[in-house]
């Protein structure tokens, strides 16, 4: 990211900018908050927990919002819970599974490099990976209840929303004390690194705010703190997930064509917040691309621009080119044999991937694929020229295709008229 991605000199704070894009929902005073986001130069921190091996797309609102601070100036400290991570926050379902020591240390570091991308480890505001089990760990369990513990009235921790949502369930004192180790970690930053901001989830205010207190009764201070929104789906269905499941930004579990596609495929009504959520285009061009969308919703201008960008950031220029070709190869608008077989399978995955020990004729293979609802169909669809074999139409309904046309010798791509395709593998 370059100063080119920051708001446009002259017309808008760094306050003003990201109450346009709709990035404060809670706050401490907005006067002093806004004081400290517009004049550089202070230490924030946004925290992580390590509950799972990759961060997912839901992360992105707190990734991106810490990348747009350090663009203005200000300095990242990015908290992976190292210590928290082996607790969990409260949900209001159930209690949550502990995972082992071993496995919440290797988890922090992956999700340490997954940060890497979006901010800058340089220059006179360089960001700075932290993590609580460096003081957590240290502290005795009457240490622990003597300096922290005293400073918290039971009667606001049974507040808290989440809380108050467990006590008929039960709700563990691990998970209750809980909120007591995130305020901790904003006084201990504050104490070592100056911080003087938290910024979280809007789900996190309970936690923060008794955070922005403890600092106080600490004596340490004056700090402020903001939410984010929570990303919602117009249709009611939870962001990030597909019936695969998460969108991760490990491309082990979410392919760089998967995630592109979980962009693409966003619904119209709800681009126009993604891109002021998580895109650094300027004001004017998100408002051009969000003219365009109601103008001319077939285009997928602003989705497309999102994909590329959210893409090319996670995964870089490289994964983000391969995924453009494929997306314009699938329908017969490039060549399928210049895309990596990771590539390549990861769309046709995508798109519905059936599995053959032989090739049998194209026909059948129409209807395996799921293409065309019986072989009928399918020789009526090759009469009329509206089959596909690798980009190449079919003429024979009874032709068994070449085992050399296999690109990368096992896969094969269907296509049904312009807009359906599906995917061949040949096993062993």
């Amino acid at each position: 990211m370059t100063d080119s991605n920051l708001p446009p000199s002259g017309r808008d704070s760094l306050t003003d900018d990201l109450r346009w894009r709709g990035l404060i929902q809670d706050s401490t005073d907005l006067d002093d908050l806004r004081a400290l986001l517009d004049d550089a130069g202070a230490a924030f921190y946004v925290g992580f927990d390590p509950t799972a091996p990759s961060l997912h797309v839901g992360h992105l609102m707190q990734v991106t919002t810490a990348a747009r601070l350090q663009l203005a100036g200000h300095r990242p400290l990015l908290l992976v819970g190292g210590a928290t991570g082996q607790i969990g926050d409260p949900k209001e379902s159930a209690e949550r599974t502990l995972n082992p020591p071993e496995v919440v240390a290797t988890w922090v570091q992956r999700i340490r490099d997954q940060l890497a991308p979006f901010v800058s480890y340089t220059g006179d505001n360089a960001a700075q990976l932290v993590n609580n089990l460096e003081w957590t760990a240290e502290m005795s369990v009457v240490e622990f209840l003597r300096e922290v513990g005293k400073h918290f009235p039971v009667n606001r921790m049974l507040a808290r929303e989440v809380v108050r949502a467990r006590l008929e369930s039960g709700i563990s004192f691990t998970e209750f004390s809980y909120q007591l180790l995130q305020a901790h970690d904003f006084f201990e930053l504050s104490r070592r690194y100056g911080c003087q901001l938290q910024f979280g989830g809007s789900d996190q205010w309970g936690n923060i705010t008794a955070g922005v207190d403890y600092v106080r009764r600490r004596g340490g201070g004056p700090v402020q703190a903001f939410t984010t929104p929570l990303v919602t789906k117009s249709d009611g269905s939870k962001f990030g997930k597909t019936e695969g499941g998460a969108i991760w930004l490990d491309p082990e579990l979410t392919s760089p064509y998967a995630f592109y596609q979980f962009w693409i495929n966003a619904d119209d009504r709800d681009v126009g917040r993604y891109l002021r959520y998580f895109s650094f285009r300027s004001r004017e061009e998100l408002e051009a691309l969000e003219k365009e969308t109601a103008e001319r919703p077939a285009s997928r201008a602003a989705q497309r621009a999102l994909g590329e960008e959210l893409t090319t950031l996670v995964h870089g220029e490289r994964e983000m080119a391969q995924v453009v070709a494929a997306s314009q190869a699938l329908f017969g608008r490039g060549s399928l044999e210049e895309l990596s077989p990771a590539t390549l399978r990861a769309a046709l995955t995508e798109a519905g991937l059936v599995r053959v020990g032989q090739l049998p004729e194209v026909a059948a293979l129409l209807k395996e694929s799921g293409l065309v609802p019986s072989m009928k169909e399918a020789r009526r669809v090759i009469a009329e020229g509206g089959a596909y074999v690798n980009n190449h139409r079919v003429t024979e309904a009874d032709a068994v295709v070449d085992p050399g046309a296999l690109l990368h010798g096992r896969y094969l791509v269907l296509r049904r008229g312009k807009r359906s395709f599906a995917g061949v593998e040949l096993d062993g």
